[in-house]
């Protein structure tokens, strides 16, 4: 994991996060040189070191600040008052389809451009996306536990393997948006979904 620092909350360095990730998100990782993003931030180069040791250091903070950022929108959606827990968990699927169906999606969906790309690239990142998304998966699977104690919802394996599919299903849903250049892949896995989850239409 990313060793917290002195400047770990610097403003300066969340300002070269937030450009850096909406940045990557648009490109990718390799696509983008380390200038882009401090000029975009307003940032001197010099300085790019007094915050991150390398630009493999950058990418594994960016992942985890955007996992940390994401994770508190899926607490928030999956914790939303007035509404059983399959109600939550479709919601969030919706929240899904609707930010990254756009081809410019702002830095909401760098998990997925850049999950295949920086895996082969450095340990590091990968470890810091094997923790962001077990931790998605995570909280899908307590809410699965939710609802089928409210009665909202039923699976035939358990909460953690169906939340483990429903994650693995939407992250190859959004690869095939990108490919069609249609959101068709996500209307497939709303209809899979609520099938995997037994919901009447």
């Amino acid at each position: 994991m990313a060793t917290s620092s002195p400047h770990a909350h610097s403003p300066v360095r969340e300002s070269i996060l937030a450009h850096g990730q909406r940045i990557m998100a648009g490109k990718g990782f390799s696509a983008v040189g380390i200038n882009e993003v401090l000029v975009a931030s307003g940032v001197p180069k010099g300085s790019f070191y007094h915050y991150f040791a390398s630009k493999e250091a950058f990418g594994e903070a960016l992942l985890d600040s955007y996992f940390a950022t994401y994770l508190g929108e899926l607490d928030a959606i999956l914790h939303t008052p007035g509404q059983d827990a399959a109600q939550r968990l479709m919601q969030y699927w919706r929240n899904w389809r609707d930010t990254q169906s756009s081809q410019d999606c702002q830095g909401r969906c760098l998990a997925v451009k850049l999950g295949a790309e920086v895996a082969d690239l450095s340990d590091a990142m990968r470890q810091a996306l094997q923790r962001g998304t077990a931790g998605i998966v995570d909280r899908l699977a307590g809410a699965i536990e939710a609802g089928i104690a409210d009665g909202s919802l039923s699976v035939d394996g358990t909460p953690a393997s169906t939340a483990q599919a429903l994650y693995q299903l939407w992250l190859g849903a959004s690869v095939m948006v990108k490919i069609v250049r249609n959101p068709r892949p996500f209307d497939v896995a709303i209809a899979s979904t609520r099938r995997m989850l037994q919901l009447t239409p």
